[in-house]
């Protein structure tokens, strides 16, 4: 096998990561919340209904955001049912998932769940654009955010939560572009009701920041075009367009899965490329930042037949994927994509947190675990905080049926405000290890702290409720940093974090 290469200079740089991107999401569907966040009576949950055990791995996880409620469930959403005593809320049907709501998961609940993971954890509220409009955005807006005096903030107050809830990052709807998103509409009919719509929140605040919705994947009909007239109505209002990009292995083609990233890289540069030519005929010098605020490997093609059986139950068994080392490794490919991209991806959301296509799982009253796909985000969240340095590599490929040629190697890297270097590496070869070789110049440092590999002899490996620990990242043996110089040869399928110092 033939010797995959990279450079590492300090001159050359990406841009520095926002810690956002290592968001997570919240949606009422399935089991994310009840039995998953929320279930009062476990045997680890507090005086709120929060489960413990879950609250650990979410800290572990080093979740920096948390999008909420929704996904397709916040087009029907009534942000009224969710407030005041939990005994008096209204049960309703949930149109996006078939399923019956309690709302005994609400809106407080979900800032105090915040809370409770610790201040690094912020809040990213998305409005229902899609039945409702201007004036239940505003509602909400008053009732969270403002201190007090008023009716709707005082209801709050009432209802017990005296401090304001303090949200300044805004989803403008969801998938709106989707026919089947409740109130589906067109691009321009979306773009005039988000510019009325953040317009009239700036008002109430100025600082607020915003993300229009883009086209739900770059395989639709209007991709792009969707982007260009829902920005022209907006350039000057939001601050984000949004991205949804799930990836699974189509009719056996693993080789492609494994290249996913090459779709996600082209489908951000795509998204840039679209708004900086609207801000080019808008003469604008503002920059509109990325939120790839829903992505993951989900195996979407077995979905629509579990939601097309339902009867309108409370909490079903829906979406929980159970991932794979192959689907980890994918995962983490996906991270060093984003990585890639920091310079204007600066919000990023894995869907999601617990149970639904999650890195964490649970039983109800039983324990909870981590998959697979927990290993690579919370190393990548962790150790992927600095500056992104500009790698490009020189590679052995092969091909793919989607994706043409691609890199064996797909590799990043992040230099701390520390001086240590972390090298993020994935070798997409199922068969043979590769040989790494990295030249270091200008960077400061001389040995290797650890090099830490997700890799297992069957890459269909996954930990269970039954085999919660069967998988985990294990140490590579024999990496070295001398002159300059790294070297390691990277397990075949395998996830890598090498930390330098």
């Amino acid at each position: 096998m033939r010797t995959a290469r990279f450079t590492l200079d300090p001159a050359f740089a990406v841009g520095t990561v926002d810690p956002r991107l290592f968001g997570s999401f919240v949606e009422h569907l399935g089991r994310c919340v009840y039995t998953g966040v929320f279930e009062p009576g476990h045997p680890t949950a507090d005086a709120d209904g929060i489960r413990g055990d879950v609250l650990d791995l979410v800290r572990e996880l080093g979740v920096t955001a948390v999008r909420y409620p929704g996904g397709n469930f916040v087009s029907g959403y009534r942000w009224e049912d969710s407030v005041g005593p939990a005994e008096e809320r209204p049960r309703r049907l949930d149109l996006a998932w078939r399923s019956t709501e309690t709302n005994r998961f609400g809106l407080s609940e979900y800032i105090s769940f915040l809370r409770k993971i610790g201040p690094q954890t912020e809040p990213m509220m998305a409005l229902n654009l899609g039945t409702r409009g201007v004036a239940e955005a505003l509602q909400l807006q008053e009732y969270a955010n403002h201190p007090g005096g008023t009716a709707l903030s005082d209801l709050r107050v009432r209802h017990g939560d005296k401090d304001p809830f303090g949200i300044r990052l805004w989803c403008l709807g969801n998938e709106m572009d989707g026919p089947w998103q409740t109130g589906h509409k067109t691009a321009a009919e979306y773009g005039r009701i988000a510019a009325e719509t953040a317009r009239a929140m700036r008002q109430i605040d100025p600082g607020v920041q915003l993300v229009a919705c883009g086209s739900s994947g770059r395989s639709m009909p209007t991709f792009a075009e969707w982007e260009a007239t829902v920005l022209q109505e907006t350039y000057d209002l939001v601050d984000h367009i949004s991205l949804h990009a799930y990836y699974e292995p189509l009719d056996g083609d693993v080789d492609s899965f494994l290249a996913s990233a090459v779709d996600m890289e082209t489908f951000i540069e795509d998204v840039v490329a679209t708004c900086d030519h609207v801000g080019a005929r808008l003469k604008s010098r503002k920059k509109i930042n990325l939120s790839f605020d829903e992505w993951n490997v989900w195996y979407m093609s077995r979905t629509q037949e579990q939601v097309s059986a339902l009867d309108w139950p409370e909490a079903p068994r829906l979406l929980e994927d159970n991932y794979s080392v192959m689907d980890a490794v994918v995962l983490g490919s996906l991270l060093i994509a984003l990585l890639r991209h920091a310079d204007r991806v600066t919000v990023a959301c894995l869907a999601q947190l617990v149970n639904v296509i999650a890195p964490i799982m649970t039983e109800p009253g039983g324990p909870a675990w981590r998959q697979t796909t927990f290993f690579p985000f919370a190393q990548a969240s962790k150790y992927g905080r600095g500056q992104v340095l500009d790698v490009r590599v020189d590679s052995p490929t092969y091909d793919t049926e989607k994706y043409g040629e691609a890199d064996l190697l797909h590799a990043t890297a992040v230099r701390g405000e520390d001086g240590t270097v972390t090298v993020f590496a994935v070798n997409r070869s199922r068969t043979e290890p590769l040989p790494l070789d990295v030249a270091l110049n200008g960077l400061g440092p001389t040995s290797v702290v650890e090099h830490s590999v997700l890799a297992d002899a069957d890459p269909d490996a996954r930990n269970t409720l039954a085999e919660p620990g069967r998988v985990a990242p294990h140490t590579a043996e024999g990496t070295t940093l001398d002159g300059g110089r790294l070297t390691a040869v990277l397990e075949p399928l395998s996830w890598n974090v090498i930390r330098l110092a």
